[in-house]
């Protein structure tokens, strides 16, 4: 089955979310960006585990350790992301901050509410089949809505990971956090936008020497892969 026949058969599913999360960005309106929150319901019940990848990367590991991180989740976590590597969502959810000064929302890591970049999604299919609250939220536009409003997230425009993100103000035992090196994200295109004295707390890599997979997201280039020769004199 392809994209359009998928998109086409789960059109009143995705609809909803694409309402809400697409904002004046007609390119992430593509039902494409809004997939993943429902594969648990559109692929056989015989898949339990998925991994889904963005275009634009490249493993710098076996994808098999990636896969690996499934065993870490614990009960309650059903999706595996990385935080967002940049002040994206400090910028959108600037109101709610300068209502609420004491909050983490927006924060950059280790214990901001950062936001995710759903460029590495792995998505545990039997766990989110089970989940009455991830499914309430899929089948309850009204929730969506009470959370966008509480949190005055008035444009939204990055399709699943808005989403991922507003449930994670509410809901953070619904996430595992993927390591930085599993979704090491290039763009830089927030730096010099105000946010400078910050930037670097959100963009900041630890272990930048052991990358497993870049994101070159914002159509940033991906730096060449070193290579280790051994040279015979």
């Amino acid at each position: 089955m392809n994209i359009n026949d998928l998109t086409s058969k789960y059109q009143e599913l995705i609809s909803p979310l694409i309402k809400h999360f697409s904002s004046s960005h007609t390119y992430y309106k593509d039902p494409l960006f809004f997939l993943s929150p429902f594969l648990h319901r559109i692929l056989p019940e015989n898949i339990s585990h998925v991994i889904m990848l963005d275009i634009d990367l490249r493993f710098d590991n076996d994808i098999k350790n990636l896969y690996k991180l499934f065993n870490q989740f614990n009960q309650s976590q059903i999706i595996g992301i990385a935080r967002e590597n940049q002040p994206v969502y400090r910028h959108l959810f600037w109101l709610y901050r300068q209502e609420n000064p004491r909050t983490n929302i927006g924060n950059p890591p280790p214990y901001g509410l950062t936001g995710f970049n759903s460029g590495v999604l792995l998505l545990d299919l039997n766990k989110i089949r089970q989940s009455i609250l991830f499914n309430n939220y899929l089948e309850n536009s009204f929730l969506i809505e009470k959370l966008r409003r509480k949190y005055y997230f008035n444009h939204p425009h990055l399709g699943d990971q808005d989403l991922y993100t507003l449930l994670s103000f509410e809901h953070q035992e619904l996430f595992f956090i993927l390591p930085c090196y599993w979704n090491r994200q290039l763009c830089t295109w927030w730096k010099g936008k105000g946010y400078d004295d910050v930037w670097e707390n959100y963009f900041n890599c630890n272990n930048e020497q052991n990358i497993s997979l870049y994101h070159g997201n914002c159509n940033t280039r991906i730096p060449e892969k070193i290579i280790n020769k051994k040279v015979e004199l």
